[in-house]
């Protein structure tokens, strides 16, 4: 008897890497109001009178923002599994018990942040004390996902450290491969935070010159940050810089400081449409920096295709069912809050 062959993609890589880039970005938009969020509060940025409305509505999204970010984060990981199974499972093998430890991690930080909701209207310190171990959840998610899919681009680091120990407590130790891009993550965050606060409160002449503060610096912070990651590629930088990825990386660095220009300039729609761009652009340049570290070791395209379309038509039907309730409840939302 002839056993199935699982190595092969359900659709054209084309459309799987597009699916993946672009619900990844999703992914990081919905992420980057909750950790930004979450940090703009707890830093004192949007105050900490609770009669503040732009700190009681951040306060109170965060829940259904949470709920957004791991729900549009599933898609993407399946993505990936589905191009990369033979790198990003034998990596979350290795890192075990910290892979299992984001699931705890994420509903703790869920609850967490339901209980600030609850106490958005009451004193500082009573959903103060809520965020903090929601921002602690946060963190360790992000910090262990950089971890782990940087791994996933080195076979034989994975390979060296499971022939350690197969317990599943090995940590990434090449710290250099994805401490910089984190941090790239994490101020790219707060400068989306300091946007959505302007957009919830854009009345408020205060909310505003913090917002504008917040979306400068968090800026120019992910800038610094993610050039410097950039230039500690070494070899890959140089195979960056010849691929079509160095076009899609220099728009989203335009993209950004056009977004920027727009938003000090009120228009936040096109602030907004060129902030989107940019994170799409920033996504496929990462994409493009896996293919290459990973060349030698694996190539996707090598894979024969064998097209489950059902599924696919599925996926995509939901999806824009989902689009499609997300923008009528944004649209309430800020119609009843104009109300």
């Amino acid at each position: 008897m002839n056993l199935p062959d699982p190595n092969f993609l359900p659709a054209p890589l084309w459309l799987i890497t597009t699916l993946h880039v672009l619900t990844l970005s999703l992914h990081f938009a919905a992420m980057n109001f909750v950790l930004g969020g979450v940090i703009l509060v707890l830093t004192g940025r949007l105050g900490r009178n609770g009669e503040n409305p732009a700190l009681r509505r951040f306060i109170t999204l965060l829940p259904s923002a949470m709920a957004a970010t791991v729900t549009l984060g599933i898609a993407p990981l399946l993505f990936l599994q589905l191009a990369y199974p033979l790198q990003v499972y034998p990596a979350a093998i290795v890192s075990g018990w910290f892979w299992f430890l984001v699931i705890p991690a994420a509903i703790l930080a869920y609850y967490f942040l339901y209980a600030a909701s609850f106490s958005a209207t009451k004193t500082a310190s009573a959903w103060m004390r809520y965020l903090w171990p929601a921002l602690l959840g946060l963190l360790y998610v992000s910090v262990v996902y950089s971890s782990v899919f940087s791994m996933a681009e080195r076979p034989d680091l994975v390979r060296e450290l499971y022939s350690r120990g197969q317990g599943g407590l090995r940590w990434n130790p090449q710290t250099g491969d994805y401490l910089l891009r984190w941090l790239h993550m994490i101020l790219g965050a707060v400068a989306v935070a300091g946007f959505f606060a302007a957009l919830l409160d854009k009345e408020n002449a205060r909310t505003s010159a913090m917002a504008k503060k917040t979306f400068a610096y968090g800026m120019a912070a992910a800038i610094v940050s993610g050039v410097t990651y950039l230039l500690s590629l070494n070899g890959s930088l140089s195979a960056l810089m010849r691929a079509p990825a160095a076009w899609a990386l220099a728009a989203g660095i335009l993209l950004s400081l056009l977004a920027l220009h727009f938003f000090f300039r009120r228009h936040l729609v096109r602030a907004g449409s060129a902030l989107a761009a940019s994170l799409f652009l920033m996504v496929l340049t990462r994409h493009q920096l896996r293919l290459i570290r990973l060349e030698g070791y694996f190539d996707p395209a090598a894979w024969r295709i064998a097209p489950q379309w059902g599924p696919l038509f599925l996926f995509l039907l939901f999806l824009a069912i989902a689009a499609v309730v997300l923008i009528v409840m944004l649209r309430l939302f800020f119609r009843a809050r104009a109300a």
